[in-house]
C-alpha cells in the first residue's frame, strides 16, 4: 500500500482528502470531494475521458473510477447531459430533493438544501414514485403561487416492493398501495397474481418503474389474505412503514445462544477495570403497566438526612448486545419496539426483552445504576454511575401502588408489605420532585390518553380513558433524574453521544402564537426567546377560562418536535440545558449507546461507534417517527373498523382541529375523530385563519374554532382510507322547508319561520341558505322525518307566470286550515285515514294547470316546490288567482300527470288525470 501510495504526484496529490482515501482503499482514487473541485474550477461540462486524463487515472484504475463516478451520478453529485458529458447540478440550476407524493395525484419536492418545496404536477409525478430522489429544474410559479418544478433526472428509486390490495377488471390485474401517497395503479405482469383473488392483501415486487407514458409494472410475491382478517391491519402497517419485522437468522441465533441467568464470569470487571457492585440485598421494585413484559427500569429510595438516596437501575442491555454483532446491526435498524394494540414488534428479541435483559422479580440481572443524592427541596445534589447485579424484590403496577399509597391498611398493601415502607418513601420523594419541577417551570400539559379494548375476535369493543395516577408520575420523575444524570456525566466527560434535543419555538410559529395571544387579551413573556418557565406562568393563569383547552392546544402546537441529535441543545419541554435518554436499552437504541459511552468513562476509555453520531441521531429520529405513523395508522382503522355499524348514529364531540378544508371532530366516550367537510358547515362562503385557526362563514358570521362543541351524524366509514366522514346535526330549518313567501324582501335574508303540523311551536329560521335553484330543478325534500303517504308532483314549467307563482305559494303552505269550498280550479287532497280528519284544499291557479298535484295525507307534509328563476314577488302572503292575465306559455306538452285516488276498500290506486290545455 505504502508503495503504490508514493507513486501518487501531480494533481493528485493536491487532493486534500488522499490521507483518507489511502486509509480506506489500498489504491486509492481521487475523492469525491477532489472531483467535484476539479469539475467546477473547470467552468464547464466535461467528458469521462478528458476527466480521467486530467487526474492522471492509469488504465489498471479506469474501472474503479468508473464505478465511483456512477455512484456520483446516482447520488446526484454529477450528471450527465445529452451528450454524455458530465455537468454540476448546481451550475445547472438544478435541486435535488425528495419526492413527496399527494393521493390527489400531484406532489412535492423537498429540497436538500432546505428552501422551499417545489410543486410536481400529476404529470411529473407519473414519472415517480413517493419517496424517490430527484433533479429537479424550477420552472417558476404556478397559478397559486407555489414555486413548480419538472423533473430533469430520477436519482434513486427508493421503492422496490409495496403492499396494496389487489383488483381484476376484463382479465387485467392491478394493485392499489396502501400508502396513498402512491397514487399509480401497479399493473400486474402476467401470471403475476400468485392465485390471490380480487380484494386481498398482497406485497408486489416492482418489475418496471413508472415512467411518462407507462405504470409500473409488479409481480404478487406475497399474499398477505382478506382485508378483514384479524390483525391484518398490523401486517398492512409494518409493510406499508418498511417496518423491520423480521429478525435474522444470524439474531435469532445469537438470541437462543444468550444464557438466561447470570453467570459467575457475568461479574467480572466491565471492560476490564470497573468492578461490579452487589445490590441483591437492596428491595428494588418494578412499577410498570399491567400489560408489560419487557421490565428494563428499577427504583430503590431511603431517607438521608433531609433528604433522599434514589436508585435508579436499569438492565445491562449492552452487556449482551456487543457493538457491530448481529442483534445490534438489527437494532440499529429497527431504532426502538414499536407497540401496536395486542402486538409488539421489539427491537431486541424475545429471548432479551422479555427473558435476561428483563428485571423480573426474585432473579438476579445485571444491571447500570444511577445513584443520586437527592436535596430536602427536590434538587440532585450528586450521583454516581456503576454496573451491578439486582435482585428484584416484587413485580408492581401503577394500580396497585396508587392504591397502596391512598389505602395503607387496604388489602394490597397488606400483600406487599415487605415493601410498603418502600412505596412510602418514593412518594414522599415525588412529592419533592414535583415541587422542584414547579420551581424550574417544566411545561406541563394536561392531556388525554385512550385504551383500546378487544374482544375475542380481535376487534375494538370500547375505547376507555387512561387515568394517570401519582404512580405514573412517580417513576416518571425518578426516570427524568437519571436521564439528566447521564447527561451530565457526558458533558462534564467530554464524550460525544446522542442527546434528546427539544428546541425552543421557531420565530414564525411564536409571531402566530402571539398573535393569537393578543387577540384573546392574553400575553407570553419572554420576549423573542420565552423560556419553558414563562410557558408554565400562562398555562397557570388560563386554568381557569373557558378557552383553557383550545388555548393549551395552541401553546403545544407552537412547540418544535424532539430529535436525537449529539450537538446539546436543551430540553425546552422539561426546561433542562441537557437531557438524554438512559432507562429504556430494551426498547430504544439511544439508550444503549448511552450506556455503552457511560461504561467506557467509567473505564478511562472512549467509544466510538461504526456509524458517525450524526447518522445514528438521525436514524433513531427516523425510526422514532415511522413507529409513530405505524402505531397510528393501525389506531385509526381499528378505530374506523368500530365506526362501521354506527353509520347514520348521532354523537356529540369536540372540535379538535380546524383546517382550509374543514374541522375534525373528536367525539365523547368514544373517542374517535372524524371530518365534517367545509362543504358540510352550512351554506356559506368560510374563510380559514391561519393563526386563530377557525373557519368563519362570509355572510353569516359563523365561527368554527377548536374546542367548540358540536353534535354530529356518522356519514360514511372508509376501511380503505381509514378515514370517518361526519356532517353536523342542526336543530334549525333548511330553505327546503319553507314555503316561497319567506323569501320575499332581502335576497339573502333567512326565511322567515312557519309553523309546522303537530307541533306548538314554530321552527327557528335557519342560519344558512340553501343553494338557489330554478323551477326546472327537482323540488327539495323536506327535512321532518315523518312518513310520506303521498308527494306533490310539479311538472317542468319553461315561462313561470306571476300567477303560477302565486299559486306555487299556496300551494306548500304547511299550516292545515279549514275546508274551503273548492271552485273548479280546485284539487282535493284525501287523506287515506279516519274521515273525521279535515281535508286541504289547495287552490291552484287556471292558466297552472301545468303543475298537478297528488293527493297528500293530512300527517304527511307536502314536499315544496322549488323557486322560479325570476324574482320573487314582493307582497309577503298568496292568494287564488282564478283569471290571471297572463302571456300564453311556450312549452311542449307534457306527459300526463298521475295521481293516487282512494278506493272503496280503503288502499290506493294510480290513474291517468286528463290535463286541460292553457286558455
Amino acid at each position: 500500500m505504502s508503495g503504490r501510495s508514493k507513486k501518487i504526484k501531480g494533481i493528485r496529490a493536491s487532493d486534500p482528502f488522499l490521507e483518507r482515501e489511502r486509509e480506506r482503499y489500498e489504491f486509492p482514487l481521487p475523492s469525491r470531494e477532489f472531483v467535484l473541485q476539479v469539475l467546477t474550477e473547470h467552468g464547464a461540462p466535461i467528458f469521462v475521458d478528458e476527466l480521467m486524463s486530467m487526474l492522471a487515472i492509469l488504465p489498471e484504475e479506469e474501472t474503479q473510477f468508473h464505478r465511483r463516478m456512477a455512484a456520483m451520478e446516482r447520488e446526484g453529485q454529477v450528471m450527465m447531459n445529452r451528450k454524455g458529458a458530465l455537468c454540476l447540478p448546481d451550475k445547472l440550476d438544478l435541486l435535488q430533493g425528495r419526492v413527496q407524493g399527494h393521493a390527489d395525484g400531484f406532489g412535492f419536492m423537498v429540497p436538500d438544501d432546505g428552501s422551499s418545496d417545489l410543486y410536481l404536477g400529476p404529470k411529473e409525478m407519473a414519472k415517480v414514485l413517493h419517496g424517490d430522489r430527484v433533479l429537479v429544474r424550477p420552472m417558476g410559479l404556478d397559478r397559486r403561487g407555489r414555486r413548480e418544478g419538472s423533473i430533469v433526472e430520477v436519482l434513486v428509486r427508493s421503492t422496490t416492493k409495496l403492499v396494496g390490495r389487489l383488483h381484476s377488471d376484463h382479465g387485467v390485474f392491478t394493485v392499489t398501495a396502501e400508502d396513498k401517497r402512491i397514487s399509480h395503479e401497479i399493473v400486474l405482469e402476467p401470471n403475476g397474481s400468485m392465485g390471490a383473488e380480487s380484494g386481498q392483501v398482497v406485497m408486489v415486487e416492482l418489475v418496471t418503474q413508472p415512467s411518462r407514458y407507462s405504470p409500473p409494472v409488479g409481480r404478487v410475491v406475497q399474499v398477505l389474505g382478506n382485508y378483514a382478517d384479524p390483525g391484518m391491519e398490523i401486517e398492512i402497517a409494518l409493510r406499508k412503514h418498511n417496518l423491520p419485522h423480521e429478525f435474522s437468522a444470524e439474531a435469532l441465533a445469537q438470541g437462543e445462544d444468550t444464557p438466561t441467568k447470570v453467570r459467575k464470569k457475568d461479574w467480572k470487571n466491565v471492560l476490564g477495570t470497573v468492578e461490579r457492585e452487589d445490590l441483591r440485598d437492596l428491595p428494588l421494585v418494578t412499577i410498570d403497566g399491567e400489560t408489560a413484559k419487557d421490565f428494563d427500569d428499577a427504583v430503590y429510595a431511603e431517607k438521608k438526612g433531609k433528604g433522599w438516596r434514589l436508585i435508579v437501575a436499569i438492565a445491562d442491555v449492552s452487556h449482551y448486545v456487543l457493538p457491530g454483532d448481529a442483534l445490534d446491526v438489527g437494532a440499529i435498524e429497527r431504532g426502538n419496539s414499536v407497540y401496536f394494540p395486542r402486538r409488539v414488534i421489539p427491537m431486541l428479541p424475545e429471548a432479551l426483552s422479555n427473558g435476561i435483559c428483563s428485571l423480573m422479580p426474585d432473579v438476579e440481572r445485571l444491571c447500570m445504576v444511577c445513584d443520586m443524592q437527592i436535596s430536602g427541596k427536590g434538587a440532585i445534589k450528586k450521583y454516581r454511575f456503576y454496573p451491578a447485579v439486582m435482585h428484584s424484590k416484587a413485580r408492581l403496577t401503577y394500580t396497585k401502588v396508587w392504591d397502596m399509597v391512598q389505602h395503607p391498611s387496604g388489602e394490597i398493601a397488606q400483600q406487599y408489605q415487605h415493601v410498603l415502607p418502600q412505596i412510602d418513601t418514593l412518594y414522599a420523594l415525588f412529592k419533592a420532585f414535583s415541587a422542584a419541577r414547579a420551581v424550574r417551570g417544566a411545561i406541563d400539559f394536561e392531556t388525554v390518553e385512550t385504551e383500546m379494548r378487544f374482544d375475542e375476535n380481535g376487534k375494538i369493543k370500547e375505547i376507555v380513558p387512561v387515568i394517570r395516577n401519582d404512580a405514573h408520575k412517580l417513576i416518571e420523575e425518578c426516570m427524568l433524574a437519571a436521564n439528566v444524570c447521564a447527561a451530565d456525566i457526558l458533558i462534564t466527560k467530554e464524550h460525544e453521544c446522542v442527546y434528546r434535543v427539544h428546541e425552543g419555538p421557531t420565530p414564525e410559529k411564536m409571531e402566530n402564537l402571539r398573535t393569537y395571544l393578543k387577540s384573546v387579551g392574553l400575553t407570553l413573556e419572554g420576549g423573542d426567546e420565552p423560556t419553558a418557565g414563562d410557558y408554565a406562568v400562562l398555562l397557570e393563569q388560563i386554568k381557569l377560562r373557558d378557552d383553557a383547552a383550545l388555548l393549551q392546544t395552541m401553546l403545544l402546537r407552537s412547540l418544535s418536535q424532539a430529535v436525537y441529535s449529539p450537538g446539546n441543545k436543551g430540553h425546552f419541554g422539561l426546561s433542562y440545558e441537557a437531557y438524554t435518554h438512559f432507562t429504556s436499552p430494551i426498547r430504544r437504541y439511544p439508550d444503549l449507546l448511552v450506556h455503552r459511552a457511560i461504561k467506557a468513562i467509567l473505564a478511562g476509555q472512549k467509544y466510538t461507534p461504526a456509524m458517525k453520531w450524526e447518522a445514528l441521531g438521525a436514524q433513531c429520529s427516523m425510526t422514532e417517527r415511522r413507529a409513530d405513523d405505524a402505531s397510528r395508522d393501525v389506531q385509526n382503522w381499528l378505530k374506523c373498523y368500530y365506526m362501521q355499524d354506527k353509520v347514520g348514529e348521532e354523537f356529540e364531540g369536540v372540535i379538535s382541529a380546524v383546517t382550509s378544508f374543514g374541522i375534525f371532530v373528536l367525539l365523547d366516550k368514544v373517542f374517535v375523530e372524524g371530518l365534517v367537510h367545509i362543504s358540510e358547515l352550512g351554506t356559506d362562503y368560510f374563510h380559514f385563519d391561519e393563526v386563530r385557526k377557525e373557519l368563519k362563514g362570509e355572510r353569516t358570521g359563523q365561527v368554527y374554532r377548536m374546542t367548540g362543541r358540536v353534535k354530529i351524524k356518522v356519514a360514511r366509514v372508509s376501511l380503505e382510507t381509514s378515514k370517518i366522514d361526519f356532517m353536523l346535526v342542526e336543530d334549525k330549518p333548511k330553505w327546503g322547508d319553507q314555503p316561497a313567501e319567506a323569501a320575499t324582501g332581502r335576497r339573502n335574508a333567512p326565511p322567515k319561520p312557519v309553523a309546522t303540523r303537530g307541533r306548538s311551536k314554530p321552527q327557528r329560521a335557519p342560519e344558512h341558505l340553501a343553494k338557489e335553484v330554478t323551477a326546472a330543478a327537482p323540488a327539495t325534500k323536506p327535512t321532518t322525518g315523518r312518513k310520506r303517504t303521498a308527494i306533490v308532483k310539479q311538472v317542468k314549467s319553461a315561462a313561470p307566470t306571476p300567477a303560477l307563482d302565486a299559486a306555487k305559494k299556496t300551494v306548500v303552505r304547511r299550516v292545515a286550515k279549514a275546508p274551503q269550498t273548492a271552485s273548479a280550479n280546485t284539487v282535493v287532497a284525501v287523506a287515506p285515514l279516519a274521515a273525521a280528519k279535515p281535508l286541504v284544499t289547495k287552490p291552484v291557479a287556471k292558466s297552472a294547470t301545468k303543475s298537478v298535484t297528488k293527493p297528500v295525507a293530512t300527517r304527511s307534509v307536502t314536499k315544496p316546490v322549488t323557486k322560479p328563476a325570476e324574482k320573487p314577488e314582493t307582497q309577503s302572503t298568496a292568494k287564488p288567482v282564478t283569471k290571471p292575465r297572463v302571456a300564453k306559455p311556450r312549452v311542449a306538452k307534457p306527459a300526463a300527470a298521475v295521481v293516487k285516488v282512494l278506493t272503496p276498500e280503503g288502499g290506493l290506486v294510480k290513474k291517468p288525470r286528463t290535463r286541460t290545455k292553457p286558455s
